[in-house]
């Protein structure tokens, strides 16, 4: 689609509209921190560490996935085309996951409630880098004939990720964007509403995951699949989260219910 912002080859659509992502996402959990009563100093310290480590998680589940590739060519790991590539999401949330957990232990920070106050940021985030993806022409689908199918011509977006030029594609970067400002919708909805701690990031767990599992039908698998068999690595990363975050949100029935400091009388 739109490769280049204002056709200057270093300036990428697709980091533009990432760091605009990262930007929102981490502005919504600071101004939802407050309301939940927590340090938005120290939520926001998170969120910039949480955005480093998920940078690095990203490239390094992008090459457990396509191993055999990367022992082959190693000096594929120092390219410019690994470096511009974004990498595996569910890698860079693994690894943002695990860096907030030592974070919040180490500031006493609440565990649920902070994951319930990035969860509709995330979202958020998340839905924009995705328009990122397609305006880079990256994650593309699969060949199809239906009628909102979309068709990249520019060749810098060829050249840039690999995308086929002039072949009718499944928009999977829309459907999961589309899907994304649905999910913080409904998470920003229900934030502001009476909630026990743990719910907003299961549901953000168990909703993603479920259009993730689905989008992968669609989606061109242009990285190696770690496990095998007929489902890729992310349907099966997908099935766990939705697990964790049924089991989140039924362990959230048994705790007392919290409410937005603006709503309480």
């Amino acid at each position: 689609m739109y490769p280049e912002v204002f056709h200057i080859s270093f300036l990428h659509t697709y980091g533009v509209l990432v760091a605009a992502a990262f930007l929102t996402a981490l502005w919504l959990a600071g101004r939802l921190s407050k309301p939940a009563g927590l340090d938005p100093e120290a939520v926001t310290n998170l969120g910039i560490y949480c955005a480093l480590s998920a940078l690095a998680g990203a490239k390094i589940m992008m090459f457990l996935v396509d191993l055999p590739h990367y022992l082959k060519n190693p000096g594929d790991i120092f390219s410019l085309e690994t470096l511009q590539a974004g990498g595996v999401f569910y890698g860079g949330l693994i690894a943002a996951l695990a860096v907030a957990f030592w974070y919040m232990r180490r500031t006493k920070l609440p565990a649920l409630q902070t994951a319930d106050v990035f969860a509709p940021g995330i979202a958020l985030g998340h839905g924009i880098g995705r328009l990122g993806c397609f305006a880079a022409g990256c994650c593309w689908g699969v060949q199809c004939d239906l009628p909102w199918a979309v068709t990249f011509t520019d060749p810098a977006a060829e050249k840039l990720v690999g995308v086929p030029l002039n072949v009718p594609l499944h928009p999977t970067q829309l459907y999961e964007a589309f899907a994304e400002f649905v999910i913080f919708g409904i998470l920003y909805w229900c934030i502001r509403r009476p909630h026990s701690p743990g719910t907003i990031i299961g549901w953000y767990l168990m909703l993603y995951a479920s259009v993730r599992f689905t989008v992968e039908f669609f989606r061109n698998h242009e990285q190696g699949n770690l496990w095998g068999g007929p489902l890729d690595t992310s349907q099966w990363i997908s099935i766990a989260l939705v697990m964790f975050g049924a089991w989140l949100v039924w362990r959230a029935r048994a705790l007392p219910h919290q409410v937005d400091a603006r709503n309480r009388a």
